[in-house]
């Protein structure tokens, strides 16, 4: 599996058999600027969203249109996306539950966050419950992308169904647990074989580094990976 930080929490996943962008959230976002759009597009089967915020859902409903990928999504933001973008290749499902992909499948976990999109009329419009996506493959490693949140006791349980072998996890603090706080929910709650964070660096007001997150990462960080936005690493 190759696995390419496209800036903020967008993903770019490459197995044999899929190619899946994670919360593609790209026009806009200061992490994805300079990188190749096209690279980051080419051969997209899949798009994954963990919740309805505006730099999660980003470009995903133009992706679609324009590759012909799938798009999942919990039920609210789902049918909320299909609707207002004329969308009909999508996959709903809610926390818990399983959707068959393929050569892969996705599973909603939970997330303590919100969800919803301001609209140009000025309204708030609830977009479910948001979710981390645990990914188990044919012949891959599993993922868990933790979306944003906190940390919960509850991800032990994450981690006694699902054991992910790898983990991308928030640590840019404000609307994220921070870097050290994200540490301890990967040193307590899992046994990640690679680590990569996200949700940082991409906005002043976040944290602008994975600095702290390695330290508290102390034994562990061997296990972490760090790329710069637009960067791979092959698992």
């Amino acid at each position: 599996m190759k696995i390419t930080w496209l800036g903020h929490s967008a993903f770019r996943l490459e197995t044999a058999k899929a190619t899946i962008l994670i919360d593609p959230f790209l026009t806009g976002n200061p992490g994805f600027e300079g990188n190749d759009r096209k690279d980051a597009l080419k051969g997209v089967t899949h798009i994954l969203l963990t919740h309805g915020h505006g730099d999660h859902v980003g470009d995903a409903a133009e992706i679609a249109k324009q590759t012909g990928a799938t798009i999942l999504a919990n039920a609210d933001l789902a049918a909320w996306i299909g609707h207002h973008h004329g969308l009909e290749k999508i996959e709903a499902g809610n926390t818990g539950g399983t959707v068959p992909l393929g050569s892969f499948s996705a599973t909603f976990v939970n997330a303590l966050h919100s969800s919803a999109q301001i609209t140009s009329d000025g309204v708030s419009h609830s977009l479910g419950n948001a979710n981390g996506l645990m990914l188990h493959f044919d012949d891959e490693p599993s993922l868990l992308h933790m979306g944003d949140t906190d940390i919960f006791s509850d991800m032990a349980l994450i981690n006694e169904l699902h054991r992910p072998e790898i983990g991308i996890v928030p640590i840019g603090d404000r609307f994220t647990m921070g870097g050290a706080v994200a540490a301890l929910a990967c040193r307590r709650f899992f046994s990640f074989a690679k680590v990569l964070p996200c949700h940082y660096g991409s906005f002043p007001i976040l944290d602008q580094s994975a600095d702290a997150f390695l330290q508290a990462m102390e034994d562990d960080a061997a296990s972490v990976a760090v790329p710069k936005s637009g960067g791979s690493i092959e698992v």
